[in-house]
C-alpha cells in the first residue's frame, strides 16, 4: 500500500504534463480508473474467497480471523467500485463549488481525450 501512493502520484503528474490541461487530465485518470477497477475488485472478492475457505479447514481462532480478512476484503472492494464510478459527480460538484466553468472542464470519463 505504501508504493500504490507515489506511483499513482506519479502517473498523475506524468499526464500533467503530457495533457493540455486539468480538465483533460482528471477525465482521463477517471477512465483509466473506470476501466482498471472492476477487475481490481473481481480480483480482491476471489482473494477473499480463497482466504475464507482456507480459513475453514484451519482452527476456530484462525477460522474467526480469515473470515475478519474475507469481509474486509470484499467492503474494500465495493467501496473502491462505489468510489470509482462515483468519481465523475464528485468531480463536478467540486469544480462547481469552487467556480470552474464545468464547460471548460469535461469530466465525464467516458474516453479518453
Amino acid at each position: 500500500m505504501e508504493r500504490v501512493i507515489p506511483v499513482a502520484l506519479l502517473v498523475l503528474a506524468f499526464s500533467a504534463m503530457v495533457s493540455a490541461g486539468i480538465g483533460e487530465t482528471v477525465n482521463n485518470v477517471c477512465f483509466q480508473a473506470r476501466g482498471l477497477m472492476p477487475i481490481v475488485a473481481f480480483v480482491v472478492i476471489v482473494f477473499a474467497g480463497l482466504v475464507y475457505a482456507a480459513g475453514q479447514v484451519l482452527g476456530a481462532e484462525m477460522r474467526s480471523r480469515t473470515n475478519v480478512w474475507a469481509t474486509t476484503m470484499v467492503i474494500g472492494a465495493v467501496i473502491g467500485l462505489i468510489f470509482t464510478f462515483s468519481a465523475p459527480y464528485v468531480i463536478q460538484l467540486a469544480a462547481g463549488a469552487f467556480g470552474m466553468d464545468l464547460e471548460t472542464y469535461e469530466y465525464t470519463c467516458d474516453k479518453l481525450l
